[in-house]
């Protein structure tokens, strides 16, 4: 007979879950396993709010395993059918919770006996993954995001068969190799969502070249994910156009967050005049979007990356493609060690998201606004001053 959550592992746990579809958040209590000798144990203190963990809550993919305490689902029908079918998935609602998330920091409380590079009180992080196989060319690449047996922060089964938790809770344990050290003038609240949202636009600035100064790159999006392009790709010193459907986010762009340009996708004569002006473009938009007028904004050899995740396919025009060898690619968040560079690079650059500090008790509330678009840019939960266990 399968064990509660609250006694599956020796060490008592608290946080928020969902328990069913309607993606309602309460309290709930489960447990997390004994700090192993290579483990990292250490006291949640904030916890980002990605869209995934909205998507994931309601069982919107339809992959979603009660309970669930938020992390990252979103990459569930990326990494394999082998892994999905062995995975519970149903839309029936049971008797336990879903606790979320996948943006999770705090400081480090205990060590196992094998841990080399992390001490009690440092200051760390889990983004959005604890597990791989360690065994196939992407783990030994450094690609443990693409290992199709990758283990997700949040609701899916861990080495011993048992559901992970994600960082509405109180308390977080997983191994060396899938914590991030976060530099001290980091803050923790802001740089929290840069363990999903930052690798996500950083590892394809870095992967597909568009790093090098003088490059001109273009931002679909400026959301979550597009904000914290703008700022990564600046610092890497290239030119930046964020491109939108909303006029009202010209001066937020160029203004706030440095962008070069704006244009808005939805006026033709815009669009017309940047026609082949861009060496490369992230689209964050998650959207069913046309990508026929983006293709078009792209010089020849010109490289359109997708890091959204639109619910349905999208629509591919190919003669735009043969004719300018242009290349359509995508990118899914990056590898441990890729993400602990971005980490270093974000503090080297003082880059951080813009967050909305948000109290436990509202995160229901935020879940409403998050639908409906209305934060700038990312929700951060102070868990380690409102996350009250009864």
């Amino acid at each position: 007979m399968a064990k509660s959550p609250e006694l599956e592992h020796p060490t008592k746990a608290f946080g928020w879950a969902a328990r069913d579809p309607s993606g309602v958040l309460s309290p709930f209590k489960f447990s997390r396993r004994a700090t192993g000798e290579k483990d990292v144990r250490f006291k949640v203190l904030y916890c980002g709010i990605c869209h995934s963990d909205l998507h994931n809550i309601k069982n919107e993919w339809g992959f979603s395993t009660y309970p669930l305490v938020p992390g990252l689902n979103f990459l569930l029908p990326l990494i394999g059918n082998a892994e999905i079918e062995r995975r519970p998935h149903t839309r029936k609602p049971n008797k336990k919770g879903l606790v979320s998330k996948h943006e999770i920091v705090g400081i480090v409380t205990e060590v196992g006996s094998k841990v080399e590079k992390f001490k009690v009180g440092d200051k760390v992080g889990v983004g959005c993954m604890v597990g791989a196989c360690h065994s196939c060319d992407n783990c030994a690449n450094d690609l443990e995001n693409y290992c199709p047996k990758m283990i997700l922060t949040y609701g899916a089964t861990y080495y011993d068969g048992t559901i992970t938790y994600g960082g509405y809770s109180d308390v977080m344990v997983a191994e060396e190799r899938y914590i991030v050290r976060f530099p001290d003038n980091l803050p923790l609240d802001a740089g929290a969502p840069l363990l999903c949202a930052g690798i996500t636009v950083y590892s394809p600035l870095q992967h597909f070249g568009f790093t090098k100064p003088g490059m001109h790159i273009g931002v679909v999006g400026l959301g979550g994910l597009g904000h914290v392009a703008v700022k990564f790709a600046k610092a890497f010193g290239v030119k930046v156009t964020v491109i939108s459907t909303s006029p009202n986010k010209k001066e937020e762009a160029i203004e706030h967050l440095g962008a070069d340009s704006f244009l808005v996708s939805r006026d033709p004569d815009q669009m017309q005049a940047a026609m082949g002006t861009m060496d490369g473009i992230i689209d964050t938009v998650s959207a069913v979007h046309p990508l026929l007028p983006l293709l078009g904004l792209l010089k020849s050899q010109g490289k359109l990356v997708m890091v959204g995740a639109p619910d349905r396919p999208l629509e591919l025009p190919v003669f735009p493609l043969l004719m300018g060898r242009k290349i359509v690619a995508g990118s899914c968040i990056g590898g441990m060690k890729e993400t602990q560079e971005m980490i270093d690079f974000a503090g080297k650059h003082n880059i951080t998201a813009e967050v909305e500090v948000i109290s436990m008790d509202y995160v229901n509330t935020a879940m409403e606004r998050l639908e409906k678009n209305d934060v700038r840019y990312r929700f951060v939960i102070d868990i380690g001053n409102t996350l009250k266990a009864p």
